[in-house]
């Protein structure tokens, strides 16, 4: 079992183009089912594998595990993604979870900063002398000003900043190896500039060091890192929404769809594959029109 799933790991790393990120998930869940099938039928091979024994690892997952139905239908989606491998390249005579129902999920709405919370969270740093809160400045300026998400952040190369072109443009390489150039406005350039020639060179130390927002050490910023940087300033801007870095992407579409922007062009700037993945901001666009009206026109008690 092992080995298939390596070889259906590989499959997705060379034939889909899956980012690390997604086949480490992808182990963890399957791993979880190699598990509970160890458990529940010890030394049973992968061909023996049946829908029953599939179906009792679902009901394992929603009672004695107890996981919400968004985590359930990405194990599930998990496990019959492998089996559609399994099926397809001939490894096994039926697909058992080809009956399988995975949980309903409906779709929440991404949470979205006012302009004002904005505005105190890019307000923190700013407040600091140091190498590092002038980074973070530019970061979330970044961040704000383009909808990066935040792999695509802490990957940028300075050389992907270009400076002297007009106007100035960030360039990232997103899911599916999809390439985006955005433009940037004045203020996220005023501090990525005052970042790049004075703050950097005190924070790099290996001048052959490509990456653009570098750490204490002078290494790449991790993912960790940054939500790190950014729950400390969430905090000390008051803010009681749980902020993430998607957060900033969710509060830049929003911003965006509600300034005007088409919404084809924010599909693009946001770098989906699909239009109907960005379509869930104008609903939520829409509520926050609401709730602003509401706040104006209280109702009579």
């Amino acid at each position: 079992m092992d080995e298939r799933i390596g070889q259906f790991l590989n499959f997705l790393a060379v034939e889909k183009n899956a980012s690390n990120n997604t086949i480490a998930a992808y182990r963890n869940d399957l791993s979880q089912f190699l598990t509970f099938v160890a458990e529940k039928a010890p030394g049973r091979s992968i061909e023996a594998i049946n829908h029953d024994l599939i179906v009792g690892y679902v009901e394992h997952l929603r009672g004695t595990a107890q996981y919400k139905d968004a985590t359930v239908a990405r194990k599930v989606a998990a496990v019959k993604s492998f089996y559609g491998f399994l099926s397809a390249e001939g490894m096994v005579d039926g697909d058992p979870t080809e009956q399988l129902k995975s949980p309903q999920v409906g779709k929440t709405l991404p949470r979205a900063l006012t302009v004002e919370e904005v505005d105190e969270l890019l307000e923190q740093p700013a407040r600091r002398n140091t190498p590092e809160a002038r980074r973070d400045k530019a970061m979330l300026e970044l961040l704000y000003a383009t909808g990066l998400r935040v792999t695509e952040l802490v990957s940028l190369d300075v050389n992907d900043i270009a400076l002297e072109s007009d106007p100035v443009t960030v360039r990232c390489v997103g899911k599916g190896e999809r390439e985006r150039v955005l433009p940037l406005h004045q203020r996220p350039v005023d501090e990525l500039r005052q970042y790049i020639f004075h703050v950097r060179p005190r924070l790099v130390r290996n001048r052959r060091e490509p990456a653009l927002f570098v750490n204490r050490r002078g290494e790449r910023l991790t993912r960790q890192g940054f939500w790190l940087i950014l729950k400390n300033y969430a905090k000390e801007a008051h803010l009681d929404k749980a902020i993430t870095p998607h957060t900033l992407r969710h509060t830049y579409a929003t911003h965006m769809l509600s300034g005007g922007m088409p919404l084809r062009n924010v599909q693009d700037a946001l770098g989906h594959a699909s239009i109907s993945t960005t379509q869930i901001y104008t609903h939520l666009t829409g509520d926050q029109k609401r709730r602003e009206y509401d706040k104006a026109h209280p109702r009579a008690s």
